[in-house]
């Protein structure tokens, strides 16, 4: 008996339709995906390189010429901006004082918020009306701020004198002396500044883990060491953040100085009789809206911008190592 096997049937090759496509929904799903984000970041970087980059790159190109602000350009100069400012003594005396009052402002304040921030995080009565309390400083005026702050460091009716006298110290003339008047300006900042960096602080603290300091407590360790080994290093991205932004926002210090001048009323601010507090801000304002040299002052806010990159860069890089080590 003869078997025959059944012929296996070949399957048809897969033709290649619009049938076979995939269909139109997971298209466009694929393409929302891919392209989405791009669109959402988009409004970012038009609004940045309308206002941030073309600026930038538009002062660049004013700083190589001699530029008047009223009469327009009058020519290219190359690099002659660039040095006359390494030869000018008042650039260099307000660099000076942009760094000092830089460094007086900004490392008590960061440290003072910090601390402030611990305080808050413990849990006090009005816990609400004391957050918005450290608050308030930054919403008030920075003019109103400046007439206070200059009332208080008045040469002979001021307060700050007033109270110097019962410990046996002579009056201060804040706005003559050097280190008075930086001193009596990083006050000003600092006031301004401490509470809002501490809510920043804050707000990092409240999302560490509890758990973390419970096991801390069972080891034995106390207050002082859970704040340096577990809430210091487990608040860093924040701490980075304030340090760049506070860095920033005190190498472009201008309100506080110039309102802190009485000439600045009278459009005559040079920080200071003696310029002994005028920053490279002040001096920019100076040289562009008072003597109209649009070419310098472009200059001045140029070597500000890598003044500024540097010094971020630097208290970026120690910042990051020293709350790290936690």
């Amino acid at each position: 008996m003869t078997v025959t096997r059944p012929e296996t049937e070949v399957a048809p090759a897969a033709s290649v339709s619009p049938s076979n496509q995939p269909p139109k929904r997971f298209r466009l799903s694929n393409w929302d995906a891919r392209y989405t984000p791009y669109l959402i970041i988009a409004p970012f970087f038009l609004v940045f390189g309308i206002f941030g980059l073309y600026p930038l790159i538009y002062t660049a190109w004013v700083s190589l010429h001699d530029w008047q602000l009223i009469d327009g350009n009058q020519g290219f100069v190359g690099l002659a901006n660039y040095v006359e400012l390494f030869g000018d003594a008042k650039f260099w005396n307000a660099l000076f004082n942009t760094l000092s009052l830089f460094v007086l402002s900004t490392v008590p304040q960061l440290l003072a918020a910090l601390g402030l921030a611990a305080l808050l995080d413990r849990g006090l009565r009005g816990s609400a009306f004391w957050r918005a309390g450290v608050l308030l400083p930054n919403v008030i005026s920075v003019a109103a701020v400046a007439l206070v702050f200059a009332q208080f460091f008045g040469r002979d009716f001021g307060i700050v004198n007033f109270l110097l006298g019962f410990v046996g110290i002579d009056p201060i003339d804040w706005r003559a002396e050097t280190w008075a008047s930086h001193l009596a300006v990083s006050t000003m900042v600092m006031w301004r500044w401490t509470g809002y960096n501490a809510l920043l602080y804050l707000a990092a603290m409240q999302s560490v883990p509890k758990d973390m300091y419970e096991s801390a407590t069972l080891d034995g360790a106390g207050r002082w060491r859970m704040f340096w080994s577990i809430t210091v290093p487990s608040i860093r991205p924040t701490i980075l953040f304030t340090v760049v932004t506070s860095t920033i926002g005190g190498l472009q210090l201008f309100a506080e100085p110039a309102l802190f001048d009485p000439g600045f009323a009278a459009n005559n601010s040079t920080g200071g009789s003696d310029r002994q507090f005028q920053t490279l801000v002040l001096y920019m304002y100076e040289k562009g809206f008072r003597l109209f040299d649009a070419g310098y002052a472009a200059t001045v806010a140029w070597m500000l911008f890598v003044v500024v990159l540097l010094v971020a860069i630097v208290n970026f890089t120690l910042t990051r190592r020293i709350a790290g080590k936690g």
